[in-house]
């Protein structure tokens, strides 16, 4: 075999690797496309988004059934407005409740759909109106620590 067919099959396999390299780091980031198709997008405001991203996932008893697609500011409402596009097999009532949720302790942030009993289904452009911020892990400490000062300070 010759210097260049042998320096020509390594760049090859070479190529190949970094391609799977590639895919790979694509799937575990979670940046591969998981719709299969259709979508529709609908809209959500919280208080607190707390480390939710794009490309996050939005879950419904624990399934993938969308992804965050944008995150603006409403500079009048104040407030954070996060557009979701949901995989169009899966249908949701008008009334479905938005959690901003952690995975584990000091996890992932995505948003969790939680089924209302409205007979009329969400569609293209409709706002979800019942939603809950993020649990900021950062208040929850502080807060809990001004208090045990607090209560320190009335038992002198």
């Amino acid at each position: 075999m010759s210097r260049t067919t042998l320096d020509l099959w390594v760049g090859f396999f070479v190529a190949v690797g970094l391609g799977a390299l590639l895919f790979l780091a694509l799937k575990v980031g979670n940046m591969a496309s998981t719709s299969s198709g259709d979508t529709y997008a609908i809209q959500a405001k919280f208080d607190n988004i707390g480390g939710l991203k794009v490309r996050g996932a939005v879950k419904s008893a624990g399934v993938v059934v969308g992804r965050v697609t944008d995150i603006q500011f409403d500079a009048e409402a104040y407030q954070a407005v996060v557009t979701i596009r949901i995989d169009a097999r899966y249908r949701f009532p008008r009334d479905t409740f938005a959690t901003i949720n952690t995975s584990g302790l000091l996890g992932e942030q995505y948003i969790g759909l939680e089924v209302g009993g409205d007979m009329a289904m969400l569609k293209e452009g409709d706002k979800i109106k019942k939603t809950q911020s993020a649990v900021v892990l950062e208040k929850l400490i502080s807060q809990f620590m001004f208090d045990k000062a607090a209560t320190d300070e009335g038992k002198k």
